[in-house]
């Protein structure tokens, strides 16, 4: 046996030292770090809400969607991409935002709807994992229009997370809509259909490739405002989770919307260009 442990990415060349060993850079490894302390928190979310910890799972669990949002940036940042990560990114996607906000909610309502609930769950996790499993295959897409970038296809796994513990915030802000079989039953329907619309082709804005613009005197107030919601954040933290969802929600026939005109756009440009070089 050569080396107890594999080589860290196989398919990517080493770059030998002055002693002749394969070395790789250690920029590599720091966004693979960040993943594994995304899962990590992922875990320990549902430790703490088997111990009845809620608050503190919930913040576990979006705690990992920031660690999450982190490593692809800190990669590019470092030049450390590889397909290594990618794989452990998706790996860490479906535990962090399939498996814990599923496991969380049972934990915390949906075990009072029994094998309704847990079935729920579980449609909610394959939902996530489906959604996952074609964002991979779409990045190997070559004819993909660049401007695709804009959306993602459903809504991606992160986002999903946080629109699942929806009934959580409500609850933590002191809103009860009825007896807890009741809620349990309302909670695992929405979960299901959280795990509809991440496994779905509905696009929503991912915020990349936009190319967005803003005139300079709007600079000022939309700082403003951004520091009004961190500000709202930290002072009413579930109050404002919850309307950040229901904004979420009202963004996806928006986001629809603009995809549609843009996809219109490119059907109609397309003969024409066809039309050029035949000519």
């Amino acid at each position: 046996m050569e080396n107890l442990f594999p080589p860290f990415d196989p398919g990517q060349p080493d770059e030998p030292n002055e002693t002749g060993r394969r070395r790789i850079p250690f920029r590599h490894i720091v966004p693979n770090l960040i993943t594994i302390l995304a899962i990590c928190a992922g875990m320990t979310g549902v430790r703490l809400a088997f111990e009845g910890r809620f608050e503190a799972a919930v913040g576990m669990v979006l705690g990992a969607a920031l660690l999450d949002g982190i490593d692809g940036r800190v990669a590019r940042l470092l030049k450390g991409q590889s397909r290594f990560g990618a794989e452990m990114d998706s790996l860490a996607d479906i535990v962090n935002f399939g498996l814990a906000p599923a496991l969380v909610l049972y934990a915390y309502i949906l075990k009072e709807a029994g094998p309704f609930g847990w079935i729920c769950a579980l449609l909610y996790t394959s939902g996530c994992a489906l959604r996952l499993a074609r964002f991979n295959t779409m990045l190997d897409d070559p004819h993909r229009p660049k401007w695709h970038s804009a959306f993602f296809v459903g809504v991606p796994a992160p986002a999903g997370a946080g629109l699942a513990l929806l009934p959580m915030y409500v609850s933590f802000i002191g809103i009860n809509i009825g007896l807890p079989q009741f809620t349990a039953g309302v909670t695992a329907v929405y979960l299901v259909f959280v795990g509809l619309l991440m496994s779905s082709q509905i696009p929503t804005w991912s915020g990349k490739g936009a190319g967005i613009r803003v005139p300079r005197n709007y600079a000022i107030p939309i700082i403003l405002v951004l520091v009004l919601y961190v500000a709202t954040l930290l002072s009413f933290f579930w109050e404002t989770l919850t309307l950040t969802v229901l904004a979420y929600f009202i963004s996806i026939p928006f986001s629809w919307r603009e995809f549609s005109k843009r996809t219109k756009r490119e059907r109609r440009l397309a003969p024409g260009r066809e039309t050029g070089r035949a000519e």
